[in-house]
């Protein structure tokens, strides 16, 4: 009776650890980021979308959304209507992270997809993304006027975190917003 059971009991075991597993990858406190409320690290990048650098300190001054994306990346494609919305928005800048990406590539993917980006910068060889601590692409960081990371979003942004996480952290933040060159 007991060899009858013993594949039964086995497979209700796989299914609660699977079960355990899934609740377990939706913990943001799993995968806490060291940045939180800490300076960003400084970057100067060379620009996707334009000639010359973008760096760290050219941000400073406002708040924005930091993403990592690419064009080789599945998650970045089902991200991307949502990065688009909230770029449309005005609520704060977006600028993209290129990962890891051949300019070609990126440059086709956008043409494909759109471009929601105020700035797009290139992290060609990933030390940037290491400097943030990326575990890979997508990733979407809320840097605020200071520079100081306030929000580290691995994976997917989706709508409910964006409404019930991101926005209402953005609308606590004091109006640091100075006038800034054009991106």
């Amino acid at each position: 009776m007991l060899k009858r059971l013993l594949p039964v009991m086995v497979f209700l075991a796989l299914c609660v650890l699977l079960f355990a597993g899934l609740r377990m990858a939706d913990d943001k406190d799993l995968i806490p980021s060291p940045l939180i409320n800490k300076p960003a690290p400084a970057y100067n990048l060379p620009r996707l979308d334009a000639d010359g650098m973008l760096g760290h300190a050219d941000m400073l001054g406002q708040a924005y959304l930091l993403n990592v994306w690419a064009s080789w990346c599945p998650g970045c494609r089902v991200e991307h209507e949502q990065i688009t919305r909230i770029a449309d928005s005005g609520v704060l800048p977006v600028i993209g992270l290129n990962y890891k990406d051949a300019e070609a590539d990126a440059q086709r993917w956008l043409n494909h997809f759109g471009n929601p980006y105020s700035a797009i910068i290139v992290d060609l060889n990933g030390k940037t993304g290491i400097d943030f601590g990326v575990y890979g692409a997508p990733e979407t960081f809320l840097i605020d006027a200071d520079g100081v990371v306030r929000y580290k979003q691995v994976g997917i942004l989706d709508q409910r975190t964006w409404e019930t996480e991101m926005l209402p952290l953005i609308q606590s933040l004091p109006d640091q917003r100075q006038p800034q060159p054009a991106l």
